[in-house]
């Protein structure tokens, strides 16, 4: 047999390397919210991790035990080749897990529709909207209401909820900001939704993660969240350029791909509208969808996606 002395002291560098790499991942930004939806989900993610492990580490613990206690040295072990069932362990090896799993589906279900990315926050502040759209390989934000436009950054206000409206020029990306919480898909023809607030002030990133190509790790995008004199005056930096953005620079943006480098960040001061409709126009009811001729698209097949994307549930 092996001493365990001998293999406590083998294994504490490895235990040490790995509860260093363990710390570290700490400062990650899901560990580190920025907002109240992101300090939600960090708190349910805790929560069932917390309960899951109070069944996983007491069979650690007991497997442990029950190896040691009865290995084949140990003499004074009790032999009982008979046993087949014990009344005490059956309640408790089924009642605690079964709690555990009442518990773990009544949080689920609260949570699914507390935390549901189309509810829009409660608040007394009015939101602003931000329209975005994925392209290869960068993205594209449209302000509505401001009447400007930005590519690979957003500025935002803080606690103001952030209303974005998302959908894809090309192939299915997602939408995720780490530190603000909750990533969701943007596919062509259809519009999804995610509400979200940042609660402090900050210099965020933005991400698509789902893989979409060999641009993919080009796909992130500057998250500015200032008090509201700050966003003002990005607001005016953004209405300073000499660049508007109508469908001739919208089809010159989708054109180019930026293969090998990231796409700079650039500002629009202006937006024709009706864009983001016409992109969600154009993937679901054009024959055209993702930029290829595949021939007439049965309406109704292209509509359904779309009123399963926008029926509030997801």
């Amino acid at each position: 047999m092996i001493p365990l002395k001998p293999l406590g002291r083998a294994l504490r560098p490895g235990l040490a390397l790995l509860s260093t790499a363990l710390l570290a991942g700490c400062q990650s930004a899901l560990l580190a919210p920025k907002g109240q939806v992101a300090q939600d989900q960090k708190t349910l993610l805790i929560t069932s991790v917390v309960l899951m492990l109070l069944v996983v580490i007491p069979v650690i613990v007991m497997t442990i035990a029950f190896a040691w206690k009865y290995r084949a040295s140990n003499s004074k072990a009790r032999y009982e080749p008979e046993w087949s069932h014990s009344t005490a362990i059956e309640v408790v090896v089924w009642s605690i897990p079964c709690l555990i799993i009442l518990v773990l589906a009544v949080l689920t279900w609260r949570s699914s529709h507390a935390l549901d990315p189309y509810r829009p926050l409660q608040s007394d502040v009015k939101p602003v909207t931000i329209e975005a759209v994925s392209m290869d390989w960068k993205w594209l934000f449209i302000y509505p209401e401001e009447g400007v436009a930005t590519v690979n950054e957003i500025a935002v206000p803080v606690d103001t909820p952030l209303n974005f409206r998302i959908t894809s020029d090309t192939v299915m990306n997602s939408f995720f900001i780490p530190h603000l919480g909750t990533q969701i898909y943007a596919m062509a023809g259809m519009q999804t939704q995610v509400h979200l607030i940042a609660n402090e002030a900050g210099e965020y990133f933005g991400i698509s993660a789902n893989y979409s190509g060999h641009g993919f790790s080009k796909m992130g995008f500057a998250v500015h969240a200032t008090d509201n004199a700050g966003y003002q005056a990005w607001l005016q930096k953004v209405k300073a350029s000499p660049t508007a953005l109508d469908d001739a620079a919208l089809q010159a943006l989708a054109a180019n791909r930026n293969d090998r480098e990231k796409y700079p960040v650039t500002y629009y001061a202006s937006v024709q509208g009706g864009l983001f409709q016409s992109l969600l126009d154009k993937h679901a009811h054009g024959p055209h969808h993702q930029g290829h001729d595949d021939g007439q698209h049965d309406s109704a097949t292209a509509s359904e996606p779309v009123a399963m994307c926008t029926s509030g549930e997801n």
